[in-house]
C-alpha cells in the first residue's frame, strides 16, 4: 500500500451518503460501491482489523484512485450505483446475469388503437404495460383480451376522414366476429374507447373493476330486456371470472406492492421478484447473480431491488424482503411479514427462488461435474463447522452376533464418493466378549497407526457410527498416536440422527434434507453394509467349521481344508461325491454326505 496514501485520499471524503469508485493504476475503474457515510464505508477497507476475503484483499492492493459522487439520500446511491455498474461493468463487481429484451403490450397512440405486443420501445405516446418476464403470462392477457375485446388488427388509417369518404371495406375478421368494423363506421369512438380503458385496468391488475362494471351492463341490459345484449357480457364475464380466479393469489386489498427473495451460496445469489397489483402478480421474474467479493445477501438484495423496480418502473412505496434491510428513505417501507397475505406472497417468492436455484445449478453441474463436488464439499465444511474441506472421509462401523465373530469396516469417501479400493475391515484381537467401545478403539487406533507408518494422508474428517461412548473411545485412539488435533471426528447416533463432536454435551441436528446429512448417512449405511457382509461370511464360516467339527472323522484341520477350499457352507453341501473326493479320503467323504443327507 505504499504507492498510494489511503489516509489522506479517505480524509477528503465527506460523511455523506453518495458512490465511491475505486481505480487501479493504469486508471481503470475496478469496482463501484454505494453508502450512507462515504467515509466510513470506504476507511473500512483500509482497516487492518477487518477480516477481508482473499478477493477483498487482491481489490484493496491494487486501488490507486478514490473518486465518489455525493447525492441527497441512499435511494438515490442505490439508483446512481445501478447504473454506473451497469454502465462500466467494473472487474470486481457482481454480474447481474440478464441480458435479454424482455416483451411490452403496448396500445397503440391513434384512432382505434390496437393492442399487441412488441420488445421495442418508441417514444411515440404510445401506452406500454412491462416488460414481461414470463412470455408465456403475456401471451395469456393478449388472449383474454382477445377473446373479451373484438378490437381491430389491421394498420389502416382510421381517420374520420377516410371513414366518412369509404374509403375501407370490412375484412374477414370482421365477418368472424373478431372485429365490430369501425373501418366502416359499424363501431363508434366512444365503444371502442370504453373497451380500452377496460383493458388498461386489466393490464394495471384492477380487473375487478371491469367485472363490475360488466356485471352492471349484464343488469341494465336485463332490466331493459335487452337479453341479446346480455348474453354477450355474459360470457365475457365468464372469462374474466375465470382469469381473476387463476391470476389472484391474495386479497385484493394488497393494491400495490413489491416481493422480493434471495436463494444464495458461495458463487452465486439468485433474486425472484414479484410485483402484485390488486392482489395479482402482474410481474416475475427471477434474475442470478455471479458473486464477486464475497457480497452479503442484504447487499445482492439491495442491488437487486433496485434493478428490479427500475426494469419495472416500480412505484410502490411498500416492499416486502425475507429480513431486515436499513435504508433511511421515508417514501418507501421495507417489511417483513410473520403472517397473514403478504407473508403467503413472500413464501410464494421464495418457493420459485429456491426451484431457479435449483435448476441453474442442476444445469451447471451437468456441464461440469466438479461444481457439484465442490459445493457439497463446502456445504459440509460449513454444516460441519470444519476448518479445511472434507475431501477425504473415513467412517467405521462394528459388527458382532452376541459378542460372538466381532469385526470392524472402515470405508472412504473422496470428493463425497465412495472410494471402494480403499476400503478395509479388520478381525479384532484385543477385545473379548461384547465390548463395542473397545472394539472401536482398536480399530481406529490400528487404522491410523499403520497410516502414520505408511506416511499416509490423514482424512479432514472421521465419522464414528455410534453415540458419545464410541465417539469417546475412538478419540482416545487418536490422542495416543498425538493426532487429534489433527483430524475432526464426530460421531453419529442412529435413532435420531444426532451428531457429536468431543466434548460437546449438546448434538447437532442438521436439515433432514440437507446434502451434508445426506452424504454422512450413505457414509454410515455404506460402512453397516461393508461391515455386515464380512460379519456374516465369518460367522458363516465359524458356525460351519464347528459344526463339521462335531461330525465323527472330521477335525478342526480336516474342517479347516473344507473351508479353504469350498468357501462357503452352500458350496460344500451342494458338492459332488468326486469334488469333496479331491480334499477328503473316501471314508471321510461317505461320512460327510451321510450327514448332510440326514
Amino acid at each position: 500500500m505504499s504507492a498510494f496514501e489511503y489516509k489522506k485520499a479517505v480524509s477528503d471524503i465527506p460523511h455523506k451518503p453518495g458512490v465511491y469508485q475505486f481505480w487501479d493504476t493504469e486508471g481503470i475503474l475496478i469496482y463501484i460501491g454505494k453508502a450512507k457515510d462515504l467515509r466510513n464505508r470506504v476507511g473500512s477497507y483500509f482497516n487492518k482489523d477487518n477480516q477481508m476475503n482473499g478477493k477483498t484483499r487482491v481489490l484493496v492492493s491494487k486501488i490507486r484512485k478514490i473518486s465518489f459522487t455525493i447525492v441527497d439520500t441512499e435511494i438515490d446511491a442505490w439508483l446512481l450505483e445501478n447504473s454506473l455498474i451497469k454502465k462500466h461493468q467494473p472487474r470486481y463487481n457482481i454480474m447481474l446475469k440478464d441480458d435479454k429484451t424482455y416483451p411490452w403490450i403496448i396500445i397503440k397512440k391513434e384512432a382505434f388503437p390496437r393492442v399487441f405486443w412488441t420488445r421495442k420501445m418508441v417514444k411515440d405516446g404510445s401506452t406500454y404495460f412491462g416488460p414481461y418476464a414470463s412470455v408465456g403470462m403475456m401471451h395469456t392477457i393478449l388472449d383474454l383480451i382477445k377473446e373479451t375485446y373484438p378490437l381491430r388488427t389491421c394498420n389502416l388509417p382510421l381517420t374520420d376522414k377516410n371513414i366518412n369518404e369509404g374509403k375501407f371495406k370490412v375484412c374477414l375478421e370482421y365477418q368472424i366476429g373478431n372485429c365490430k368494423g369501425p373501418c366502416q363506421a359499424y363501431q363508434t369512438h366512444d365503444d371502442y374507447d370504453n373497451g380500452i380503458e377496460e383493458i388498461k385496468d386489466i393490464l394495471n391488475g384492477k380487473i375487478g373493476n371491469v367485472i363490475r362494471d360488466v356485471k352492471q351492463v349484464i343488469k341494465n341490459s336485463v332490466e331493459q330486456l335487452n337479453f341479446e345484449y346480455a348474453h354477450q357480457y355474459q360470457l365475457k364475464l365468464q372469462v374474466l371470472e375465470k382469469y381473476q380466479s387463476k391470476s389472484t393469489v391474495v386479497n385484493s386489498a394488497i393494491t400495490n406492492i413489491d416481493v422480493v427473495s434471495i436463494a444464495s451460496d458461495e458463487r452465486y445469489a439468485f433474486v425472484n421478484y414479484l410485483k402484485v397489483m390488486n392482489g395479482s402478480i402482474i410481474q416475475t421474474q427471477t434474475i442470478e447473480i455471479k458473486k464477486r467479493l464475497d457480497e452479503t445477501d442484504e447487499e445482492l438484495l439491495t442491488i437487486a431491488i433496485t434493478e428490479f423496480r427500475t426494469k419495472f418502473h416500480s412505484t410502490s412505496k411498500e416492499i416486502i424482503v425475507p429480513f431486515d434491510i436499513v435504508l433511511l428513505d421515508t417514501n418507501l417501507k421495507f417489511t417483513v411479514p410473520k403472517l397473514g397475505e403478504k407473508k403467503k406472497l413472500l413464501e410464494l417468492s421464495q418457493k420459485n427462488v429456491l426451484f431457479f436455484k435449483k435448476e441453474k445449478l442442476n444445469q451447471y453441474e451437468k456441464l461440469n461435474p466438479d461444481l457439484r463436488t465442490d459445493r457439497i464439499l463446502t456445504q459440509m465444511q460449513k454444516d460441519l463447522r470444519l476448518t479445511q474441506l472434507p475431501k477425504h472421509i473415513e467412517c467405521f462401523d462394528n459388527s458382532n452376533f452376541q459378542g460372538q465373530y466381532p469385526v470392524s469396516a472402515i470405508v472412504v469417501f473422496k470428493d463425497a464418493k465412495p472410494s471402494k479400493k480403499d476400503y478395509r475391515h479388520f478381525n479384532v484381537k484385543t477385545v473379548e466378549g461384547p465390548n463395542d467401545f473397545a472394539t472401536m478403539e482398536e480399530a481406529v487406533y490400528r487404522r491410523y497407526k499403520r497410516m502414520l507408518e505408511e506416511e499416509g494422508t490423514l482424512p479432514q474428517l472421521i465419522i464414528i457410527d455410534g453415540g458419545k461412548g464410541q465417539l469417546s473411545s475412538a478419540l482416545t485412539s487418536l490422542k495416543k498416536l498425538g493426532i487429534d488435533k489433527k483430524v475432526t471426528v464426530i460421531g453419529i447416533a442412529k435413532r435420531l440422527e444426532e451428531l457429536y463432536y468431543p466434548g460437546d454435551s449438546y448434538p447437532l441436528y442438521l436439515d433432514k434434507k440437507s446434502e451434508t446429512l445426506k452424504v454422512i448417512q450413505q457414509l454410515r449405511d455404506e460402512a453397516h453394509r461393508f461391515g455386515i457382509t464380512f460379519h456374516r461370511k465369518k460367522r458363516d464360516q465359524g458356525t460351519l467349521k464347528t459344526e463339521l467339527e462335531q461330525i465323527d472323522g472330521i477335525g478342526k484341520t480336516t474342517a479347516d481344508k473344507l473351508l479353504r477350499h469350498f468357501k462357503s457352507v452352500k458350496k460344500i453341501k451342494e458338492a459332488s461325491e468326486a469334488a469333496l473326493a479331491e480334499v477328503l479320503n473316501k471314508k471321510q467323504v461317505q461320512t460327510l454326505l451321510n450327514y448332510f443327507k440326514q
